[in-house]
């Protein structure tokens, strides 16, 4: 009887192994690939992880050279932001078709 509610072999539990590797997989191809948030026109440069760890943060000198401080805080925070939306749309990319699977364990 307990088989029986196991989904028979034990089908789900393979099923659900095969989506836990999958994820894995995915989640250590998110670490590799990067995408590049910017602001101000190349001002500043941001190198961001999929897995959304900041990898650089680039200044362009000659831009910045008789700039406010604030107005470069500004733009540092602005190119985060955008290396942040592009790593989570990447993540989304990557993630989303095996998130798919798990409609019928709400």
């Amino acid at each position: 009887m307990m088989k029986n509610m196991m989904g028979g072999d034990g089908g789900m539990m393979k099923q659900l192994k095969q989506m836990q590797d999958q994820l894995k997989k995915a989640q250590k191809e998110l670490e590799k690939e990067t995408v590049v948030g910017t602001a101000g026109g190349g001002t500043v440069e941001v190198v961001m992880t999929g897995a959304q760890k900041c990898e650089s943060i680039t200044l362009n000198s000659e831009k910045i050279r008789d700039m406010k401080t604030e107005n470069l805080q500004t733009l540092v925070l602005m190119a985060v932001n955008d290396a942040l939306d592009k790593s989570r749309k990447l993540m989304a990319k990557k993630l989303g078709p095996l998130s798919g699977g798990l409609g019928g364990l709400k």
